[in-house]
C-alpha cells in the first residue's frame, strides 16, 4: 500500500478529463492537480519552451511527495515526456501509447483521425505510435489550435455557434477521409465531445486520450501495489497559475461537484 499522492498537470484544464476519471477509478486515492493556466496555450510554443514549462510543472509536483505522475498534456507528452522520465524514479506516465492502443483495437477499417494541438501533430507522436501497433493503419492527423482556447473560455456546448462552426471548419477533411476512429489528441478536447460528435456523426468513435490514459493507470498502479487501500474517499487538490475564479467556474460544471475553495494560485517561475 502507498498512500502518496498521484500528481497530474496540464497546460489548464484539460487535466481535469484524467483527474475525473482516475478520482472515478481509484477513489481512495489523493490527487494534486497543477493547471498551467497562466502560460496557456503549450501547443504554439517552441520546443525548448515547452520542455522548460514541462520541467517547472513536474518539479512543482515533485515537492508533494508524490508516487507517480501523469502527464495530462498531449503537448508535453509529444516532447518532453522522455525528458520528464529520466528525470524521476517514481512512475511517469503518458497521455499517447493507451489511446493509440484503444483506437488500433477498434478501428475496423484500419483508417483512424487524430486531432490535436500543433506541436502535437507536428511531433508525430500518435502516428508512430499507431503504425508501431499496426503498420497497415492509415492515420489523418489535423491540427485544431482553437479548440483549447474555446475550452477554456467555457464555449463546449453544442448550441455554441462559436464552437460549432470552428469544430466544423477543423474537421471537414476528416468527414470526407473515411475514418471510423478519431483520437482526441488533447486533454481538453473530451470537453468538446459533444459538438465534436455531432459534427463527425455517429459512425465515428471517439477515443478520449485522458479516459483512456487513466484506465492505464489505475491498473498499472495496481499491479505494482501502489495503490491506497484506505477506504475513506482521496481528496483532490488543484492549482493553478492564473485566475482562480475562472479555472473553478469551468471545471466546477464539468466535474459536476463545486471545487471553489480547493484551488490555490501558485506562481512557477
Amino acid at each position: 500500500m502507498d498512500k502518496r499522492p498521484i500528481g497530474i498537470f496540464d497546460s489548464g484544464l484539460g487535466g481535469l478529463t484524467v483527474v475525473k476519471k482516475v478520482a472515478e477509478l481509484l477513489p481512495g486515492e489523493d490527487i494534486i492537480y497543477l493547471g498551467d493556466t497562466g502560460r496557456i496555450p503549450y501547443g504554439s510554443r517552441s520546443r525548448d519552451t515547452i520542455i522548460k514549462y514541462a520541467k517547472q510543472d513536474a518539479a512543482f509536483l515533485a515537492r508533494f511527495n508524490i508516487k507517480a505522475m501523469v502527464i495530462a498534456c498531449n503537448t508535453v507528452c509529444s516532447v518532453a515526456y522522455e525528458t520528464l522520465e529520466k528525470e524521476y524514479d517514481f512512475p511517469v506516465y503518458e497521455v499517447v501509447g493507451a489511446p493509440a492502443a484503444a483506437a488500433a483495437a477498434l478501428s475496423k477499417n484500419r483508417k483512424t483521425g487524430v486531432i490535436g494541438t500543433a506541436a502535437t501533430i507536428r511531433s508525430g507522436a500518435y502516428e508512430k505510435a499507431l503504425k508501431g501497433l499496426d503498420p497497415g493503419l492509415t492515420v489523418f492527423s489535423v491540427p485544431c489550435p482553437l479548440f483549447v482556447p474555446l475550452v477554456e473560455e467555457g464555449w463546449i456546448k453544442t448550441d455554441d455557434e462559436a464552437a460549432l462552426s470552428i469544430t466544423k471548419r477543423y474537421l471537414n477533411g476528416l468527414q470526407k477521409s473515411g475514418i471510423d476512429t478519431l483520437i482526441l489528441g488533447c486533454t481538453h478536447y473530451p470537453l468538446l465531445r459533444n459538438v465534436i460528435s455531432q459534427v463527425m456523426g455517429t459512425d465515428v468513435t471517439l477515443i478520449d486520450s485522458g479516459a483512456e490514459t487513466a484506465k492505464y493507470v489505475a491498473n498499472d498502479l495496481q499491479s505494482k501495489k501502489s495503490l491506497n487501500e484506505n477506504k475513506a474517499a482521496g481528496t483532490i487538490r488543484y492549482y493553478v497559475t492564473d485566475s482562480i475564479t475562472g479555472f473553478s467556474n469551468v471545471a466546477s460544471v464539468y466535474l459536476e461537484s463545486d471545487v471553489l475553495g480547493m484551488v490555490e494560485q501558485v506562481t512557477l517561475e
